[in-house]
């Protein structure tokens, strides 16, 4: 048997080199009134450092991670680019008849999104459906191998995913994902679509404006629709992600490895780069200071280093189609949820060009982060789109999430 089970165990002389690097930190001046303007403000760095030197503790939040997550590791061969040991959560609910689903994060994310819809998803009522839950941990994020090979695109992780899932035994199942996740199980439903991926849910539907060229109906209904108050906000948060916020990915896209020579070296570097979006990305969420340590921990003290979690943007930016056209739009069924404080939020005329669209959610609280910061919202979107009166229900054949 190929599946191994998984601990996190950081070995010690990191978390010592970790504490030398901490107390060897040169922070940089500001502006009086800089704010969040300029980026991440150095009173909130500063506190932040304080704490990871003097007061937090990596060891006690490990364990609890691992006491949480039920957590594995396993070769997955990938066409063209060898093997790679991955790291993934695996749990199954008591429902027999559960579906099984694969939930797949982004960056800044990592596979800690879990634990807050996990019990959730796995819990057993005649109420509502359960779900198997298998997190992939992404190919160069925490505990999974990073590919040491260029050309490393959507189709190969999501040939991850979905052999994954075949070896855990489920031939059919669903998916769930925001940020790259979104895009990856978009291509899981495009490349295994009916046969091994039965449906699809994102709360991360990114599309552009229709074209006459492409799709001429839609571009009529596009000029014809009106806009609702919702999508006239979400364009303006669009515009300010698109013209503030969105620095990063030129840098990601274009040089990585310059930049992770930074972030694997300074821990402070990884925090502000990562803690400026999480602040930035959700809605007023409340993060405590040992919560949004734990994350950066993760990257930190990630198997490959936080400098391979970035090389996904080199790829889909000079390889792959961040927008396909609606002729490689998948077919099985697709689900939407809409969170206010989402980066990028279109009108829904625009996402209909995505799929076959079969639900849709819109929400007034949430962010980016939606597992993390509203993950009863996103449960529940979930268990409605494949509950019995669901719009893809029995998708999956002989599991319907019902005892």
């Amino acid at each position: 048997m190929d599946e191994s089970i998984f601990q996190i165990a950081v070995p010690d002389e990191q978390i010592d080199e970790l504490r030398r690097k901490l107390s060897l930190t040169r922070l940089p001046d500001e502006l009086e009134d800089a704010g969040w303007d300029y980026g991440a403000p150095l009173a909130e760095i500063r506190r932040l450092l304080e704490r990871w030197q003097n007061g937090y503790n990596w060891r006690e939040h490990e364990a609890q991670i691992n006491a949480e997550l039920p957590q594995f590791t396993r070769p997955i061969s990938v066409e063209g680019h060898g093997t790679l040991t991955i790291h993934y959560v695996h749990q199954k609910s008591t429902v027999p008849d559960a579906i099984p689903l694969l939930f797949v994060h982004g960056w800044p994310g990592n596979i800690l999104e879990v634990r807050k819809i996990l019990p959730l998803l796995v819990e057993s009522s005649p109420d509502h459906p359960s779900f198997h839950v298998v997190a992939l941990g992404l190919p160069g994020y925490g505990w999974s191998e990073a590919p040491r090979t260029k050309g490393f695109r959507l189709d190969q992780y999501a040939e991850v995913g979905n052999k994954l899932m075949l070896a855990l035994g489920y031939n059919e199942y669903v998916t769930q994902g925001g940020d790259l996740g979104f895009q990856i199980t978009r291509r899981i439903a495009r490349n295994y679509g009916g046969k091994h991926s039965k449906a699809w849910h994102t709360n991360f539907p990114i599309a552009q404006k229709p074209s006459f060229f492409a799709s001429p109906l839609t571009y009529v209904f596009h000029l014809v629709t009106p806009y609702t108050a919702f999508e006239k906000a979400g364009l303006e948060r669009s515009n300010w992600f698109e013209t503030k916020g969105r620095g990063y990915y030129a840098e990601h896209s274009t040089k990585p490895q310059t930049l992770g020579y930074s972030l694997a070296d300074s821990p402070v570097g990884l925090l502000a780069w990562i803690y400026e979006k999480m602040i930035a990305w959700t809605d007023e969420y409340s993060w405590d200071d040992d919560e949004v340590l734990t994350w950066i921990s993760s990257y930190y003290f990630s198997r490959a280093g936080p400098a391979a979690s970035l090389r996904i943007y080199y790829e889909l930016h000079n390889g792959d189609k961040r927008y396909p056209p609606p002729s490689e739009a998948p077919t099985i069924p697709m689900g939407m949820s809409y969170f206010p404080k989402e980066v990028i939020i279109v009108p829904r005329i625009w996402k209909k060009l995505l799929g076959n669209v079969v639900f849709e959610s819109e929400h007034t609280r949430g962010g980016h982060f939606a597992a993390h910061e509203k993950p009863e919202l996103l449960v529940r979107d979930v268990r409605k789109m494949f509950a019995k009166n669901g719009p893809a229900f029995g998708v999956v054949p002989g599991k319907t999430g019902y005892a």
